[in-house]
């Protein structure tokens, strides 16, 4: 039979953090390939890399490269998937296989992300928002494959709460019934990924890397097989104008139902043309909330591996 593990490739670095039980943060790569355009693409994600180790933890940013599942990118890597020139599938859990199968380069999004990084031992993921319920998702059934493989996987991502395109409140007890811990991060309310302020309660709060990094070792020990949020807000001097981006989201929506885009295309066209008619703001937004939450979750993988050699 095929070893599984001889599906996984890792870089040095990560191979030895992992040898020596060191803190390790795992990245996603469909906001390279997919999230911004180039070289704007490339930059953060050397960008992301650079914030986790100066917090003193290892990134490991995955993909799909070639049939390999590959735990922590190359430069080589990390410019093929930016490379406008590249053809590269989005991957959630369905998509693995046939990914692997084909040879082709894949970037992973939440889901994959997640699943990847808890075969390969990795429990701490940081991003920028996950999916979600959208709206009329009680209609439509469109619930992200994010929020299923949270309640299936130990992993715990800082994330700046689901996107304010989606129904957060649906969200939430979507969650609940998955089993997923959500935790806000020196926050009572569940941020709203552009702003702090979603209108929503946040189930239990947490206020420092030390009590974030207890709870996913529990969480780990009791082997409870599902994961958490760590549901970072966005600082508020970086956010941006709420009321301008919400009004964007309903201009935005209102598009998609006219133009028929389904699936999977949905978010993508919703961001960009938010980005576009906030001139910009969201995007800087989405920015600086992805650049917070990779320096919050490598301070959290640090004490998180300093507890697990205790």
């Amino acid at each position: 039979f095929f070893a599984m593990e001889s599906l996984f490739e890792y870089s040095p670095e990560v191979a030895e953090a992992l040898k020596n039980g060191s803190a390790i943060v795992a990245l996603e790569s469909t906001i390279i390939s997919h999230g911004l355009p180039y070289p704007d693409n490339e930059k953060l994600a050397n960008e992301l890399e650079d914030i986790v180790r100066a917090q003193g933890a290892v990134p490991a940013t995955i993909a799909l490269m070639h049939g390999k599942i590959c735990i922590g990118l190359s430069k080589e890597n990390l410019h093929l998937l930016s490379s406008p020139t590249s053809k590269v599938h989005k991957v959630s859990r369905r998509d693995i296989p046939f990914v692997l199968a084909e040879g082709s380069i894949g970037a992973t999004t939440v889901a994959a992300t997640s699943l990847l990084a808890a075969k390969a031992g990795i429990r701490l993921f940081a991003t920028g928002g996950i999916g979600g319920v959208h709206r009329d998702g009680h209609v439509t059934m469109d619930v992200s494959a994010d929020l299923t493989e949270l309640g299936k996987t130990c992993i715990a991502i800082v994330s700046a709460g689901v996107k304010s395109i989606l129904d957060i409140g649906r969200t939430l007890e979507f969650l609940e019934t998955q089993g997923v811990t959500v935790v806000g991060y020196g926050a009572d309310e569940f941020p709203a990924f552009f702003t702090a302020a979603s209108g929503y309660k946040a189930p239990c709060r947490l206020d420092t890397p030390e009590q974030c990094a207890s709870l996913i070792y529990y969480n780990e020990l009791l082997n409870l097989e599902s994961g958490v949020i760590i549901a970072n807000p966005i600082p508020s001097e970086m956010a941006a104008d709420g009321e301008l981006i919400e009004k964007a989201i309903q201009q935005s929506l209102k598009e998609v139902e006219e133009k028929a885009i389904v699936g999977r295309d949905i978010t993508p066209y919703i961001l960009k043309r938010v980005a576009e008619l906030t001139e910009g703001k969201s995007l800087a937004a989405n920015l600086a909330l992805v650049k917070n939450n990779a320096k919050v979750a490598g301070q959290i993988a640090v004490q998180l591996a300093q507890k697990k050699k205790t």
